[in-house]
């Protein structure tokens, strides 16, 4: 049966907010494409994870070019739901994509310069089948690429109608507050940052989000849940088969998960207790507290994570006491 999208999926209008200063409404939680939707992973349940998304109101998609694997097949993989499922809706949504790490071999297959982004966008619309994308971000900063030149290449990308707005990822406070006078300077706005942000990973806080408020730039943490170490899925250890036993993987690892680590994760998930979340919805909740965060980017691989991420929305309010409890857990 072709796909019909629910007619319930902005019964909630609370469940947007506005990105920064500029014109554009983002759903409180967004899903990211990193994880599980490459050429290696089930399209079925891919594609069953993008339309239980878009059916709760998450309108916001989240890609880069590498995203796999193997690198670029997250972005055919997009396509295809695109034309299979959600291309009557392609106005109703956000797609961004990115660019900066290793995409191909040679000189111009990362980092930022301008041959570098300009081509990564063209490839990355032929991958997705479409005209243009609704955020182009650079992905990280370039150590030898002149600013200048990278932020030109966004505004390039915008201004040719490939692009609506144009973001940056992994920037630190000082970097980004150029980035954004630069791209002012151009006529084309800095729309959003995408930095790691977490409860166990608050390096944003103060000077990073200060800039993004002076500046109207929203927010949009990448691995809230800490790559799963924010769910109930460590509160006893390290289980069989989660990421973190995997030996090879390039992201939570064993290490991180000590005796120490999980002990907190208990204690925050007894926090959550009391304030009747599960402790992903409660991490989640505290990320979307403060009013400079726009939306959280969430991964998920079961349609039953996208449920409970979308609940947490409904409370993301901290007493004084419950934000003094969680700092003195993590402290």
């Amino acid at each position: 049966m072709p796909y019909e999208a629910s007619p319930a999926r902005y019964d909630t209008p609370s469940f947007f907010a506005r990105c920064g200063r500029s014109g554009l409404m983002l759903p409180k939680i967004s899903l990211g494409l990193w994880h599980n939707f490459g050429g290696v992973d089930q399209f079925e349940n891919s594609r069953a994870l993008v339309r239980r998304a878009f059916d709760l109101g998450i309108t916001h998609f989240d890609l880069a070019n590498n995203y796999g694997p193997p690198p670029g097949s997250a972005e055919e993989n997009f396509g295809k739901m695109l034309t299979l499922d959600l291309a009557p809706y392609r106005d109703e949504l956000v797609i961004s994509t990115k660019a900066g790490y290793r995409m191909h071999p040679g000189p111009y297959g990362e980092w930022g310069s301008r041959k570098y982004l300009l081509s990564s966008l063209d490839r990355s619309l032929q991958r997705m089948g479409i005209d243009y994308v609704d955020i182009f971000y650079h992905h990280r900063p370039d150590p030898s690429t002149p600013l200048e030149e990278s932020m030109g290449a966004l505004a390039q990308a915008v201004r040719s109608g490939k692009a609506i707005y144009a973001g940056v990822s992994n920037y630190d406070a000082p970097t980004t507050a150029r980035a954004a006078r630069i791209l002012r300077d151009l006529g084309v706005p800095a729309l959003i940052h995408q930095p790691n942000y977490n409860l166990f990973n608050r390096w944003i806080e103060p000077e990073l989000l200060g800039v993004l408020e002076s500046e109207g730039m929203g927010c949009i943490p990448f691995c809230p849940l800490a790559q799963g170490l924010l769910t109930n899925r460590y509160l006893g250890g390290i289980p069989a088969d989660s990421r973190a036993a995997n030996a090879n993987s390039p992201f939570l690892n064993a290490d991180r998960v000590t005796p120490e680590t999980v002990a907190k994760v208990q204690k925050l998930n007894a926090v959550a207790q009391e304030r009747g979340q599960s402790l992903a919805r409660m991490a989640l909740a505290w990320v979307l507290r403060d009013a400079r965060v726009t939306t959280a980017l969430i991964g998920a691989s079961k349609v039953s994570q996208i449920d409970d991420c979308v609940g947490a929305t409904e409370n993301t309010h901290f007493s004084s006491e419950e934000l003094a409890k969680i700092d003195a857990i993590l402290a």
